[in-house]
Formats: C-alpha cells, sequence, structure tokens
C-alpha cells in the first residue's frame, strides 16, 4: 500500500450517457458539482480535508440528481467555484503525495475527474496514480446481508451501517461520503477484510479513447473521407425525402 491515501467523492449533474465515450464528448458527461477528498498516511493520520461545491452551466442539473444530493444550479452558482483552480489543487496533491487514489465505485470518480481536468484544460494526473474501489470487495458481504434484489454490492451508506452500527447522516454530501469511504477502508483493512493482496486484484482504470473509424486505416486522410461520407449520406437521404 502506498505511503498516502486520497480518499475521493463527487456529486455530479447527472450519470454519463456513455461510459466508453472520450471526455471530449461532452454531450455524453454530466459536470461536476460537488468534489471533496481526504488525504491520509497509510496509518490512518489525517493530513487536509477538502470539499467545494462547483458551478455548472445552465440546463445540465438532472431532477433525479438533485434530489439525490439537493445540489440546485442556483445554490453552485451562489456558493461555487469555478472548476479550474479546484482541479488544479487536487492536481497537486496528486502530484505530491502520489496516493492510492480509494473511492466508493471509483470508476464514477475517476471518469468524472478526468472530464473535469479536460473541461479545465488541465493534464489528468489520475491514469499514472493507483486506484480501489472500496464496492467491489463488499460482494460476499451483500450475499450475507441482502441487499435488494439486482444489486452484487453494498452501497456506501450501508457498509457504513454494517461496519459501525449507525447510520450514515448526510449521504451523498461529497465531503461526508469521502471521509465515511475513509472509515470504512479503514476498518476493513483492520479486521483484515482488506489486504495488499486485495488491493492489487484490481484492474487499474483506463481513460476512454475513440473508437476508431472504418476510415482510420487511411491516417490523417481518414477524417476527410469519413466527412466526406456522411455528408454523400446526407445528400441521398434528402434526394430520397424529396423524391423517394
Amino acid at each position: 500500500m502506498q505511503d498516502y491515501l486520497l480518499f475521493v467523492d463527487t456529486e455530479t449533474t447527472g450519470l454519463p450517457a456513455g461510459w466508453h465515450r472520450p471526455y471530449a464528448d461532452d454531450a455524453a458527461w454530466p459536470h461536476l458539482a460537488q468534489l471533496a477528498w481526504v488525504l491520509y498516511t497509510r496509518a490512518g493520520e489525517l493530513v487536509k480535508t477538502e470539499n467545494h461545491y462547483l458551478r455548472v452551466p445552465p440546463g445540465t442539473m438532472q431532477p433525479t440528481a438533485q434530489a439525490i444530493h439537493g445540489l440546485s444550479t442556483e445554490f453552485l452558482a451562489a456558493e461555487g467555484q469555478e472548476l479550474g483552480p479546484v482541479l488544479g489543487a487536487l492536481a497537486a496533491d496528486l502530484e505530491r503525495y502520489r496516493p492510492l487514489v480509494v473511492g466508493h465505485f471509483v470508476q464514477l470518480d475517476f471518469h468524472m475527474l478526468g472530464v473535469g481536468f479536460h473541461r479545465a484544460g488541465l493534464p489528468n494526473p489520475l491514469p499514472g496514480l493507483p486506484t480501489f474501489c472500496t464496492m467491489l470487495p463488499t460482494g460476499p458481504l451483500a450475499r450475507t446481508l441482502g441487499p435488494p434484489p439486482g444489486r452484487q454490492f453494498l452501497r456506501l451508506n450501508e457498509l457504513y451501517e454494517h461496519l459501525f452500527r449507525e447510520p450514515l447522516d448526510r449521504h451523498h454530501d461529497a465531503q461526508t461520503d469521502a471521509e465515511a469511504t475513509a472509515q470504512a477502508f479503514f476498518e476493513l483493512w483492520r479486521t483484515g477484510y482488506l489486504t495488499e493482496a486485495s488491493l492489487a486484484q484490481q484492474a487499474p482504470l483506463a481513460v476512454p479513447v475513440a473508437a476508431p473509424g472504418p476510415f482510420a486505416w487511411l491516417g490523417p486522410r481518414g477524417g476527410r473521407w469519413a466527412a466526406a461520407a456522411a455528408g454523400l449520406v446526407g445528400v441521398l437521404l434528402l434526394l430520397l425525402y424529396y423524391y423517394g
């Protein structure tokens, strides 16, 4: 295990429309509404805590997301910060401490931060760091505790309540969830449920890239051929519409 661990949680304007779409595909990815991270040593000593609300573009907050975390576009416009400086502070911590990045369903946090770095025009340091998801090892616990049908893993509040025998207040607040993830991780580590071996079992996360198109073999000219083909298809469709 690394000398430092950074526990992260994000709240967003919705869910991704396409998990394998490149970060440049703006329509496929929601926006960060709240970002929190807590940094610990491997011995469990707290180093720092960060919590930030973020402004989001008008019209991007989905009602289902707001119903979960309670963050409105109006609140974020008044209390939120610009994306760039916040992600710059996170990137500085990632570069300085080189931590194990931990989240409960960290796949979402990994990609949402990647999208954020892209939108802010900043380098993304996450692909060069190890990550760990505290949700994935809860499969055996889920089978024992029996969450609702169709779910194979425990949600963060379920894991927290199982470990500490008390409800997780203010669930879906990013700071609360980042701190709860840290508490759950260290408790699972203390009891031996998590080990060095289990930390090494999870596959590295990767930044999605655009799938090569049918004209990729043409190299740089492929994009022009693809555009020409799309234009030709458009003309044919218009002709069929008017004369078919």
